[in-house]
């Protein structure tokens, strides 16, 4: 009856109603039309009519269209830290399915896409990734189709494209990381957090991947101690108590360490950011790059409270029981970027350098 209603109106009104009734639909897009609610089958090429009130409408492009997959972090099978990102091309072959089961076409293929890379190229190596390129990009066509085929769209081609190497592999790391021997506690991990874990046992994983399988070195991995309390003037012990050094100690244990040697090596700039217990936050600058800024001796660098004079070549953020843990060597800046631990903005690559201050400051204790 509404139908009916809405008809005769249109018609009574004709042709006022015909410049909002009929809709012109190109060879390359097809319309959608929910009258009432309910979908009807899809309209056009053409002329199309529309009933006024009661008929939405959508329309659907079925020409080829593209994005690009942004650039992500990714760890090869063999240690290798990489961005990595895609350009995809798609096309829709069903209007209905592209509208009623999905919202966002684009968002959620990126989605999709961004998960089977990430699955994907975890289980290759870093010269297979780069050798194998195309092949792997056919791979990862057939797995996000078979994903996205309810959706009525169908990817055509996908490109891989590596933004850098953030991370070389590692030389004695041999064989997928679900191989290496488990590290105690971690048993049963594979995958990504297998990956994961590797990095924080690097000592572990070096000597499994020597393949010497000598009872003696599995002897030495168990009594290695990793965390070893630094000794004075980092700690102040209190009879047999152990205590962190505060932010401000840890500054006063940098600044003997710094060399000219340090500067050649690390040759950047650091402002760091640390959230303190207290939910405040308090500023430092570690300055090692080879242009020194302002008064220094011997170009062998200078850290202090603050900001540093010009803009940094790396700002991080850390809470101060991390910061703690990464100049005691109870952490490795690797591992407490990839656990969120340790924000960086700028160049990944310097802020990695920060643990060749970690080994001077070691080496002096």
């Amino acid at each position: 009856i509404i139908t009916s209603l809405v008809f005769l109106l249109m018609v009574v009104t004709f042709p006022i109603s015909g410049w909002f009734a009929l809709k012109i639909v190109p060879t390359y897009e097809r319309m959608i039309i929910f009258r009432l609610g309910r979908i009807r089958a899809p309209q056009g090429p053409g002329v199309v009519l529309l009933l006024p009130f009661i008929d939405h409408w959508q329309r659907v492009d079925l020409r080829t269209r593209a994005f690009n997959v942004p650039p992500c972090k990714l760890t090869s099978k063999d240690g290798a830290i990489i961005s990595m990102g895609a350009d995809i091309q798609f096309r829709v072959w069903d209007p209905v399915l592209s509208v009623m089961m999905v919202k966002d076409l684009i968002a959620a293929t990126r989605m999709t896409a961004q998960n089977a890379m990430t699955k994907t190229l975890g289980k290759k190596s870093l010269r297979e990734i780069q050798v194998e390129k195309l092949r792997i990009g056919e791979q990862l066509l057939l797995e996000i189709n078979d994903m996205t085929k309810s959706w009525g769209l169908e990817v055509d081609r996908v490109e891989l494209i590596m933004e850098a190497v953030l991370q070389p592999p590692r030389e004695n790391l041999v064989g997928p990381l679900a191989t290496v021997p488990p590290v105690p506690g971690l048993e049963g991990l594979d995958g990504t957090i297998q990956q994961l874990a590797a990095h924080f046992f690097s000592s572990t994983l070096a000597l499994a991947g020597s393949g010497t399988g000598a009872p003696e070195a599995a002897d030495s991995v168990e009594t290695v101690n990793e965390v070893e309390p630094p000794t004075a003037p980092l700690l102040a012990a209190a009879g047999s108590t152990r205590r962190k050094p505060s932010a401000d100690e840890l500054l006063s244990a940098v600044e003997p360490v710094l060399s000219e040697a340090l500067v050649g090596q690390v040759g950047a700039s650091y402002q760091v950011d640390i959230a303190l217990p207290s939910g405040a936050r308090s500023t430092y600058f570690i300055d090692l790059s080879s242009k020194l800024r302002g008064c220094c001796v011997g170009g062998s660098g200078r850290a202090g409270r603050g900001v540093p004079e010009g803009s940094p070549d790396v700002v991080l953020e850390v809470a101060e029981k991390d910061l703690q843990d990464l100049f005691l060597g109870d952490l490795r800046p690797l591992s407490a970027y990839m656990s969120g631990r340790l924000q960086v903005k700028g160049d990944l690559h310097l802020a990695l350098k920060l643990e060749e201050l970690v080994k001077a400051m070691k080496q002096r204790r």
